[in-house]
């Protein structure tokens, strides 16, 4: 038997063949659907999410409105320029003496407050986010004599100087006035004799209503701000408190209201109520009379013009 062995194509034979354009045609379609890479080193950053920058646009700031009077007529000042020194901006009060200042941030901001006639006032407010503060603010049309003033005090620095001092109806004159020694301030009367007799040791720090005016305060929290130890905390909605620096966290300092205790009060005396303020930052500054359990966390004495509320007689 022979056997014969036949020959199997070779698969280039049996595979149709496909024409050179066609392959050319399949090669590009492939490298156009594939995806293109980009080097990370040339990537852009990515973009702020609109999501995010209208979270950002969203954050709370506050706002203060108010009026500005004339605090001999009652009458509004109007034209009075507020300019918030923090940031520079400024507006206008307008005919009824309103005004409105946006976009305030958290924190101390300091205002000035001027108008034409009228001695400059300065505004320290103590803001929380998205706090809706309103103010009245009073100029002093009298004391626009601060022509007056200035003499006062070039009177004052000539006596210490031992000058002679012009007096009216001799301009340019120099007749003499006596010498005057002041030893002391006048006293506050009977009722302020503890806190005189505390405030010559020096050991806290004290206040009266004529440097607390003079500092334009609103709240007692802008008050105590800048005191030595102390510390001002402002939180959300909760508005601003009062703590000792030297203090554990959360203990707050004891509250003297006309010399009793009262710490519901205390930190809510309106600030033009206030006729002195003592600050006693730690046991080592407190006197022996409010040396109690509390005197580690500080105490803040407060005295009224009104004075304690009288008990009714029966």
């Amino acid at each position: 038997m022979s056997i014969h062995f036949v020959p199997l194509p070779s698969p280039a034979t049996v595979a149709p063949s496909v024409p050179r354009f066609g392959v050319w045609l399949v090669s590009l379609a492939l490298t156009l659907a594939a995806p293109s890479v980009v080097p990370l080193a040339a990537q852009k950053p990515d973009a702020p999410r609109p999501d995010a920058q209208r979270r950002d646009a969203s954050q709370p700031s506050a706002r203060l409105t108010g009026a500005i009077v004339d605090r001999t007529s009652g009458g509004p000042v109007v034209g009075a320029v507020i300019v918030n020194l923090t940031d520079g901006r400024s507006v206008t009060s307008d005919s009824l003496g309103t005004f409105r200042v946006e976009r305030i941030p958290a924190g101390l901001i300091r205002f000035l407050v001027r108008a034409k006639g009228f001695p400059s006032v300065g505004l320290v407010v103590a803001v929380a986010q998205g706090e809706m503060l309103e103010r009245r603010i009073e100029l002093d049309s009298s004391a626009a004599g601060a022509t007056a003033q200035a003499a006062a005090m070039e009177a004052a620095k000539a006596a210490r100087d031992g000058r002679p001092v012009a007096t009216a109806g001799t301009p340019g004159a120099g007749q003499a006035l006596p010498m005057v020694s002041v030893s002391a301030a006048a006293s506050r009367g009977p009722r302020f004799a503890n806190f005189e007799r505390r405030q010559k040791t020096g050991a806290g720090q004290y206040l009266v209503r004529e440097e607390i005016e003079r500092g334009g305060f609103s709240t007692l929290a802008e008050v105590a701000r800048g005191m030595r130890g102390v510390a001002v905390e402002c939180s959300g909605g909760r508005g601003c408190y009062i703590r000792m620096v030297r203090a554990p966290m959360r203990c707050l300092p004891e509250y003297i209201v006309d010399d009793n205790v009262d710490n519901d009060f205390g930190p809510t005396v309106p600030v033009r109520d206030i006729e002195a303020m003592e600050v006693y930052t730690g046991p080592s500054d407190v006197p022996g009379e409010y040396a109690g359990t509390n005197a580690g966390c500080g105490v803040i004495v407060i005295w009224t013009r009104s004075g304690p509320a009288r008990k009714k007689k029966d």
